[in-house]
């Protein structure tokens, strides 16, 4: 599994998201039939809707999900890194997001200017995760920026990822978008 990181290497998620991991659990992420592979291109207009989510593990263990753009507004200047797009806690391994809690509803991605990526990243709990002790800034709960994936998982003892995945985006000319 260790050929998973070079791309998350070479696409700067580590480094400027997560710290170097080693990857323990299988996920599988679709936008419809397109599979996400680290790197590939997403249109917006795909992502309208939460991508369907699968991750291995045994059901006794419980996971987290986060989803973030570390390039908002624009890859070139990432005032607001990260964007918090997505973030589900307590779901059971062997399966997916919906069976978890929901802290933040997933937001489609919305690139204003740029190529930006957008990162999922799943860490293995130690314990289950009450929702009442989740500490968002009022600026992340209020606009979703400046979420920092590392000190989200520092505060709440999550430890490093087990595993991650991201693609790009970019906005769509007005006459190209999926109806």
């Amino acid at each position: 599994m260790s050929s998973n990181v070079d791309p998350l290497v070479v696409g700067r998620v580590i480094g400027e998201v997560v710290d170097l991991f080693v990857p323990m659990t299988e996920m599988d992420v679709n936008f419809g039939a397109k599979h996400v592979n680290n790197g590939c291109d997403i249109k917006p207009s795909m992502a309208a809707d939460p991508p369907s989510i699968h991750i291995g593990g045994r059901p006794s263990h419980l996971f987290t999900l986060v989803m973030t753009d570390p390039d908002a507004p624009s890859p070139s200047e990432p005032s607001l890194r990260e964007c918090l797009h997505w973030l589900v806690v307590n779901m059971p391994g062997g399966t997916d997001p919906t069976q978890g809690e929901e802290v933040m509803p997933y937001m489609r991605p919305k690139p204003p200017l740029g190529i930006h990526r957008y990162v999922l990243v799943l860490f293995q709990q130690k314990v289950r995760v009450p929702i009442a002790s989740i500490e968002l800034s009022p600026e992340t709960v209020e606009t979703r920026a400046h979420f920092n994936t590392r000190d989200f998982a520092d505060r709440h003892d999550l430890g490093m990822p087990v595993a991650a995945v991201y693609f790009n985006s970019q906005k769509e000319p007005m006459n190209r978008r999926r109806h």
